[in-house]
């Protein structure tokens, strides 16, 4: 349009603007933008608008398990204004709503009265007319969504943490409105159902059952829950409150063997919270799921936990870690029926509160029933490897984030959270003191139960508790991400001291308490922003591991590493792990002797999986191929060795699962196909269906020759569907052509493919297994191009999963080259997948130093 062309224009802009507001259909456009997702803003308008909101939800299961879902929904809440259009959020395109109708007041009859809505950018869309202040009630047919209903051939789960409720039916899907939730579910007869209420009454009429739950309490969005399906169902009466188990597990000897142990776990946990919290378990009942492939270990629905099936039943002889990894998961799960569910933070960008307070309470927790071992040892291997592993890469993160949006909450999850946030804590009660520590708590509990807080508000409650500034020390340790180093300083006079210095330069200090040993001697200390003057020379620093952060050592330093208290030891492991990556400590073949020389002697389960897992590590990325082959049959001898003179079967499995991994030589993947078939037996173990399982899994990569017959001769003998149905997915990714494994990745590019997330992962691992890691290169590109696809479409672990997986085993140059090359080239990228994939990448990075020709 050239210059003359305006003199046509005979009503200027806002004129215009103003003759278009009179029109109806605009006016409500302009009064909001609905944009996808919940937005802060959003969130925060609803919250004050909104409340006491009901659901009345009924879903109609067909048998077949890709035909639709019909679902009804009445909403009932109070609305302090209609100044503006309401916002539901739902997930779905515009077919997916059937009808929307208004029924009491605002509708201008006493009968229900057809709503003239619009679907745009995941909401539905109710204008203001049709609204009153007061009470209203909405009901709306719709077609569910399936996206987070994990449907499978004869069971389906909801998992809908953190904003997946609107993908299945529409709601206020934020945490910040709670609500009351009455569920109805019609399904096959034969089939078993649970949910977060009670159940009041089951009916079945022409090969068709209706459970009709009662009304929950207040619960936030990302908590409802439902499982249906073929189930077996198990119950006990314990502590005079009755638990009800489903589970698909077809091993008889497995469930008998765990159950009794899995609901004691349960009501201890329950006992104990009661007990420091001072307020009675909160819900109503208190039933689970054990489900086959579960995305995460467990997720905590009030009423109706969700756990992984392989979490609690073990198989025979478990490790003292699985026993007690069980038991942290169980308590961990039940901590959060207070901290998480009766208490839930406002906005997901606390949602880290409810994942520390459950991992520190697990931790105390299950003390009592392991009373044989060192829970500040377990705590230790617990969470700071995982912590370290984000805070020394270039992705480090801090605790608490900011979120703008509910769809990107998934993005927020990760180690940091679950590990370094425990640590945290842990010194947070150190400086107020176990005793009012829990006071506090139980004042946080008792000031919002049923509702909303922040981590603010909690500090509020503490901070009198203390003389020490809190608000600062969140700052630090709360708001900023990464650790620091340590370092010894010599003054002109001899005397040492250790100052902590800030890698990023900005000048902090992260206050901790932690122990200094000196010979036979200990010292606690406090360090912070000054430098902490040594009354000697240290033997060990952090050595009770309670300290936070790069601790220098010498190769020195490892020596006599049997000689210390178990504490002691893995204190130093850890922290050696931290130097050597660092490249301060020793090269990689100096610190693989180190390990070979100490595995064989390790008499701690705990200290012996870190030790196994470092091994694993040098071997596969760190060390040449000309140094792994030639300390291949020592390997391979010390760990067969150890395996066969263990008389304890916890040990003798962790030296098993580390056998199968690193194999290679042909009498080692022999020895390996002889336990497999039996030809061999391990006098300490008993290998159940999952172990053979992972034994011809690693075999069909191990002896490519052989795979076919190998695979073939264990599909058969896999007794459970479900193991069944996930060993075929896999398979492709266990084939000895490089053609049939690229075409089984292209194929995860489909999201369907991708549906069952566990087996996906163990599909990755399998492409990328370390003696493949050359031509699974040409895998990274186009898996780091399909994250931000995976983070839309998938779990919240998934992203983080998906990408540790691709690189994980990477060692090569041109692999980071490739990956940086990703990252330059789109400066505007996701900030939260930028962190993962910098933190996925660490270890590669560092050990392609090694590998540069």
């Amino acid at each position: 349009m050239g210059p003359g062309d305006y003199s046509m224009c005979f009503i200027r802009p806002c004129q215009l603007l103003g003759l278009l507001l009179l029109l109806p259909g605009f006016a409500w456009a302009a009064a909001m933008t609905p944009e996808p997702g919940v937005s802060r803003a959003l969130a925060e308008s609803r919250a004050d608008r909104i409340s006491d909101v009901s659901y009345r939800l009924t879903l109609d299961i067909p048998a077949v398990q890709d035909q639709p879902i019909a679902g009804n929904i009445a909403i009932e809440f109070y609305l302090a204004d209609r100044q503006e259009p309401l916002q539901l959020d739902f997930r779905q395109g515009a077919g997916h709503v059937l009808s929307v109708h208004s029924t009491g007041p605002g509708t201008g009859a006493a009968d229900r009265s057809r709503v003239d809505y619009r679907v745009e950018h995941e909401h539905i869309l109710i204008p203001a007319r049709v609204l009153a202040e007061g009470r209203n009630r909405l009901e709306i047919s719709f077609i569910a969504g399936d996206e987070s209903l994990n449907r499978n051939p004869d069971f389906l789960y909801t998992l809908l943490v953190p904003d997946r409720a609107r993908t299945v039916f529409p709601l206020f899907d934020q945490p910040d409105i709670k609500a009351r939730y009455q569920l109805t579910l019609v399904t096959p007869e034969d089939w078993d159902a649970l949910a977060n209420a009670p159940l009041e009454s089951k009916q079945t009429v022409d090969g068709r059952s209706r459970y009709r739950f009662a009304t929950s309490e207040l619960t936030s969005s990302y908590l409802f829950s439902f499982v249906a399906g073929h189930f077996q169902r198990a119950s006990r009466k314990v502590d005079g409150r009755e638990i009800n188990l489903l589970h698909r597990e077809t091993d008889g000897d497995k469930v008998a063997r765990n159950l009794d142990s899995i609901f004691e776990l349960h009501a201890a946990s329950l006992r104990w919270l009661e007990a420091y919290t001072g307020i009675p378990y909160p819900f109503a009942k208190f039933d689970m799921a054990l489900i086959p492939s579960f995305q995460y270990g467990g997720m905590e629905h009030p009423g109706a936990i969700q756990y992984r099936a392989s979490s609690l039943f073990l198989d025979e002889a478990p490790t003292d870690a699985q026993l007690l990894n069980r038991a942290t998961l169980i308590a961990h799960e039940t901590a959060h029926m207070w901290f998480g569910n009766l208490v839930t933070m406002a906005w997901f960008n606390d949602v880290w509160t409810k994942e520390v307070f459950a991992n520190f309470m697990a931790a105390k927790i299950v003390e009592p029933a392991f009373a044989h071992m060192d829970h500040q040892l377990s705590f230790l291997l617990d969470h700071y490897p995982g912590a370290y592993r984000v805070d020394r890469s270039r992705g480090a993160n801090p605790i608490r984030q900011p979120l703008a949006n509910l769809n990107q909450a998934g993005q927020l999850y990760g180690p940091i959270i679950y590990l370094k946030a425990p640590i945290m804590m842990r010194q947070l009660e150190l400086i107020i003191g176990a005793d009012r520590f829990r006071l506090g708590l139980q004042k946080y509990l008792q000031n919002h139960a049923f509702g909303n807080a922040t981590w603010p508000d909690l500090i509020a409650i503490l901070d009198p508790l203390t003389e020490q500034d809190l608000r600062r020390w969140s700052e630090v340790w709360v708001n900023s991400a990464g650790r620091p180093r340590l370092q010894l300083e010599t003054a002109a006079d001899g005397s040492l001291s250790l100052r902590q210095q800030d890698p990023a330069g900005q000048g902090r200090a992260w206050p901790q308490q932690f122990a200094v040993s000196f010979g036979e001697q200990s010292r606690d200390l406090d360090s912070g922003a000054s430098p902490v003057i040594l009354p000697g020379t240290p033997t060990q620093l952090n050595s009770n591991g309670f300290g936070y952060g790069l601790f220098p050592l010498t190769e020195a330093d490892l020596d006599g590493l049997q000689d210390k208290t178990p504490l002691a030891r893995g204190a130093l492991l850890i922290d050696a792990w931290e130097n050597f990556l660092d490249g301060s400590l020793a090269s990689p073949d100096r610190y693989l002797a180190f390990l070979l020389d100490n595995i064989a002697v390790e008499r701690n389960q705990l200290i012996l999986g870190e030790m196994l897992d470092q091994l694993y590590r040098v071997h596969s990325s760190f060390i040449s191929a000309a140094a792994r082959q030639a300390v291949q049959p020592q390997l391979e001898a010390i760990l067969q060795s150890a395996m066969e003179s263990s008389a304890d079967p916890g040990r003798a499995r962790l030296f098993l699962e580390s056998y199968a991994q690193l194999a290679r030589t042909g009498d080692g993947l022999g020895y390996l196909r002889d336990i497999w078939d039996g030809s061999v037996e391990v006098e300490a173990l008993s290998l159940s269906e999952n172990d053979r399982i992972a034994l011809a899994e690693n075999l069909a990569i191990g002896l490519p020759d052989q795979a076919a017959t190998i695979l073939a001769s264990q599909r058969k003998l896999i007794a459970n569907p479900d193991n069944l149905r996930r060993f075929d997915f896999v398979a492709a990714a266990l084939s000895p052509e490089p053609a049939v494994r690229d075409q089984f990745f292209a194929s995860l590019a489909r999201v369907e493919q991708r549906a069952t997330e566990s087996w996906v992962l163990d599909a990755l691992d399998y492409l990328h297994h370390p003696t493949r890691v050359e031509h699974a290169g040409s895998y990274v590109l186009p898996s780091l191009e399909l994250l931000a696809e995976i983070q839309v479409t998938g779990d919240i672990f998934f992203p983080t999963g998906w990408v540790n997986a691709t690189l994980r085993n990477q060692y090569s140059p041109a692999v980071v080259a490739t990956v940086t090359g990703f990252l330059r080239q789109r400066p505007d990228y996701n900030p939260q997948l930028r962190m993962k994939i910098l933190q996925a990448v660490d270890i590669p990075a560092r050990a392609s130093a090694y590998h540069r020709q």
